[in-house]
């Protein structure tokens, strides 16, 4: 089993790259031996704004980065989305990638971390409705970190208890979904 963690900030200095780190190592200490995970930056990714001539859900793609996109999303069984709260919503290219593509997202559990002003809960439901049209499988598996603007200042982030138990549950229920 193969999950994507998708790093949904691309500006300097974020914290999503910090959570996405120790989710993916955290993940790999549980030692799940059927659990392999990729960190998938947004930042490295660079997609333009959509501009395409086809609706995605057509799964015709006219753009050569189009393409690569959907190679990589199609290689995921399940999906952990990284989302920062950006003006009660989330970031403009977590938005853009998801549009990117239509098939690609269809029948794959998604599980959603978010932080912010609120927790990341507005982030969160906006994602997941977004998700849901996409063809996402929502496993109702959710973080909202608490505390993230006092948490956020050493080069790590550093989880507590309730972050570290969620984490354990989100991906059981992954897991439990792409056994299925």
């Amino acid at each position: 089993m193969k999950i994507q963690i998708i790093v949904g900030s691309v500006r300097e200095g974020r914290t999503a790259i910090k959570v996405a780190r120790w989710v993916q190592r955290s993940i790999e200490k549980a030692n799940f031996s059927t659990v392999q995970t990729e960190l998938v930056d947004l930042k490295q990714w660079d997609l333009p704004i959509f501009s395409g001539a086809h609706p995605p859900i057509t799964g015709i793609y006219d753009q050569p980065k189009q393409q690569e996109w959907a190679d990589k999303i199609s290689q995921a069984d399940a999906i952990i989305f990284i989302s920062p709260e950006y003006n009660h919503g989330y970031s403009p290219a977590l938005k853009n990638a998801l549009d990117y593509l239509g098939k690609e997202w269809q029948g794959k559990p998604a599980a959603y971390i978010g932080y912010g002003a609120t927790n990341g809960s507005r982030s969160i439901d906006q994602i997941r409705q977004v998700g849901t049209q996409l063809g996402l499988v929502d496993s109702n598996a959710v973080l909202e970190i608490r505390d993230i603007f006092s948490r956020n200042k050493m080069e790590e982030f550093e989880p507590n208890d309730f972050d570290e138990k969620t984490l354990t549950s989100i991906l059981d229920k992954l897991i439990q979904y792409v056994s299925a």
